[in-house]
């Protein structure tokens, strides 16, 4: 069983390496990173490495397997060339930041993992959470009428300009006044919050300009949930190279 499954992920291995170019090619590119037990360590206990799934223009997702959380993964995933224009959008870590910097592509972010950051900070300042919550929700309920209308393009950019630059301003301005109400007090979860924006501001207002750019990555986690799920019945892959291959499945 074990020897036809290689074999039919050998058969498989050039359709994965065609997608994975057109994800490449992709101008808008959202890319993520998960956990996945390979490889043993020791005796009885086993290696943490990391699928880094990403998700083309096309509605397609590809799931290259790294043994670790290096940002250099994400250079050897995307490669150095891009189309004109490029966008890569993830969550807050440094490593995305950092490789569209060295590249020379635009970095957008996701409103959704920064809505956690709230989240988080919910049982220690449960009214600026709220407050923070209700501003996020806004800016979801405009762009979700922009999916019943229907609107894509200059069309879906002019929307945005129109109903969501506003909020976000304002959202932003929120924030600094909380901030500044702050002062040199301890930080604490929602502070802590407050700042994880802040500093990720041009990345998050990105989505603002680019009709193609969207708000979150969503779309990719709903993608990768076959990783986690699998994690509960596979529990761990004996080797690194059977984990990689088994990705192109």
């Amino acid at each position: 069983m074990t020897q036809l499954c290689q074999q039919s992920i050998s058969l498989l291995e050039p359709i994965y390496d065609a997608q994975f170019d057109s994800i490449r090619a992709s101008r808008v590119k959202a890319m993520d990173e998960t956990p996945i037990k390979a490889g043993r360590k020791e005796r009885g206990k086993m290696r943490l490495a990391y699928f880094w799934p990403v998700y083309g223009e096309h509605n397609e997702v590809c799931f290259p397997f790294f043994p670790s959380r290096d940002g250099d993964n994400v250079r050897a995933a995307l490669g150095v060339d891009h189309a004109p224009g490029s966008v890569l959008l993830t969550d807050g870590y440094a490593a995305y930041a950092s490789y569209a910097k060295k590249v020379g592509i635009a970095h957008a972010l996701c409103w959704s993992h920064s809505r956690r950051e709230f989240v988080e900070a919910q049982t220690t300042e449960p009214q600026g959470v709220l407050e923070a919550l209700r501003r996020i929700s806004a800016l979801y309920a405009i762009e979700e009428d922009t999916r019943k209308l229907g609107l894509t393009g200059e069309a879906k950019t002019l929307h945005r300009l129109t109903h969501s630059k506003s909020h976000v301003e304002a959202f932003f301005a929120w924030v600094d006044r909380c901030l500044a109400e702050h002062g040199l007090r301890p930080a604490t979860p929602f502070t802590k919050a407050l700042n994880y924006v802040r500093e990720r501001r041009p990345g998050l207002e990105l989505f603002l300009t680019d009709p193609d750019v969207a708000m979150d990555t969503n779309h990719l986690e709903r993608s990768l949930r076959a990783i986690p799920m699998g994690r509960k019945n596979w529990n761990f892959c004996w080797t690194e190279r059977k984990t990689g291959r088994g990705a192109i499945t």
